[in-house]
């Protein structure tokens, strides 16, 4: 066997691998259109908070859809976080008439926090309610999504459910980038085995992270991940370390967010988080791409550069790429054909990664939102 027809093979069984794990996972998830609450049990109290930093393109939008929400008690609690635009203004209209929406401002960061986490810190300690949704400024909810993650979590006794969201993108090239964020971020935290307590694969999603409060408050809330700037997921990973119960489900119908507006907007907005996805690991970053180009962009160039055998092979490979992509699209709310954009997109993504990671390094951290922070103090919040 020559070389040639080896990789192929390899990447081939490796692609096979992959797709079957994907497509069976994403099946074991389950939704929460599958959920019907019972109009008669008695729900706990909820505390939603929203952490808001110059939000005001969203900020109306999203608030009006969670003071709509058909939940029987909960508070609304929205911390804006030194805005600079007209978000303030918006926050406090919007309470003039609505009672349930409770604001705090803040002035000035503390050292040794990211403003998000911060955020949500501050939101959490008000909070009155026996469970805590932690959300973005932008995410639009329909009015039953919180009546049936919290039937879903109290009917499997779990500590804290994630719910995935529908993506908007205004532009067909953002949601082919959406659709292969899914398949990367998939493989990354095998959201299908965070209900095992076995495993060491964990969830957690800023769009939607309901948890017990008092086991958030159990692992010291958001001050063990105050500089992390992936802390939706750190913080699903605290819980399950410390013995939680934890699951996810499909909440597409239920939950929206216009993720980024323009291609330049979307490699901007990664940079805070890409890097510390890998643990600053320069290693790791370099091992990803490496897998990324060689399994997901080299097949599709292939089938045009080689013949025979080995052309077959790769051929093969594409077409097993692409219904992978088509069936993972049909549970987030994207059109299949969106998977034609995956070899170009996979691309996007290892020079969104390795940029990053050089940005990081050149500049010695992150500038986020109007905040630069060290790459040393960043090292040092390891959860």
């Amino acid at each position: 066997m020559n070389i040639s027809l080896g990789i192929a093979l390899i990447i081939l069984l490796f692609t096979i691998l992959v797709a079957v794990e994907i497509c069976i996972g994403h099946r074991s998830i389950r939704s929460l259109r599958d959920v019907i609450a019972d109009n008669g049990q008695i729900l706990p109290k909820v505390s939603i908070i929203v952490a808001a930093r110059n939000e005001q393109r969203n900020i109306r939008e999203a608030l009006k859809s969670l003071l709509n929400l058909s939940y029987p008690d909960y508070e609304l609690i929205v911390v804006n976080d030194r805005s600079e635009d007209d978000t303030r203004m918006i926050l406090e209209q919007m309470s003039v008439s609505q009672p349930r929406l409770k604001l705090h401002h803040i002035r000035e960061l503390p050292f040794g926090w990211l403003g998000k986490n911060h955020a949500l810190w501050i939101g959490s300690q008000q909070a009155t309610g026996e469970l805590l949704l932690f959300t973005d400024a932008d995410i639009i909810m329909e009015p039953t999504v919180l009546n049936r993650a919290v039937t879903f979590l109290v009917q499997n006794r779990l500590d804290h459910l994630a719910a995935t969201p529908s993506i908007l993108m205004p532009t067909a090239f953002l949601g082919m980038f959406g659709a292969a964020f899914v398949i990367v971020f998939s493989l990354f935290v095998r959201p299908w085995k965070a209900r095992n307590p076995d495993s060491r694969f964990h969830i957690g999603i800023g769009a939607f992270n309901l948890v017990k409060t008092q086991v958030y408050r159990n692992i010291g809330g958001h001050v063990p991940i105050r500089l992390r700037p992936d802390d939706d997921v750190k913080l699903g990973k605290l819980l399950k370390k410390t013995g939680n119960r934890q699951d996810v489900v499909y909440g597409s119908d239920y939950l929206a967010v216009e993720w980024y507006a323009s291609t330049g907007e979307l490699v901007r907005g990664l940079e805070k988080n890409a890097f510390s996805a890998a643990d600053y690991s320069i290693f790791l970053v370099l091992t990803g791409s490496f897998i990324n180009i060689t399994c997901n962009v080299w097949p599709f160039l292939a089938i045009f550069t080689t013949s025979g055998v080995v052309q077959g092979l790769y051929l093969a490979t594409v077409i097993i790429i692409l219904l992978m992509v088509a069936d993972s699209t049909r549970f987030h709310k994207l059109p299949s054909w969106y998977a034609l954009g995956y070899p170009l997109v996979s691309t996007l993504f290892v020079y969104i990664s390795l940029r990053t990671m050089a940005l990081n390094i050149l500049q010695g951290g992150i500038y986020w939102r109007g905040t630069f922070y060290t790459l040393e103090e960043l090292k040092k919040n390891q959860v």
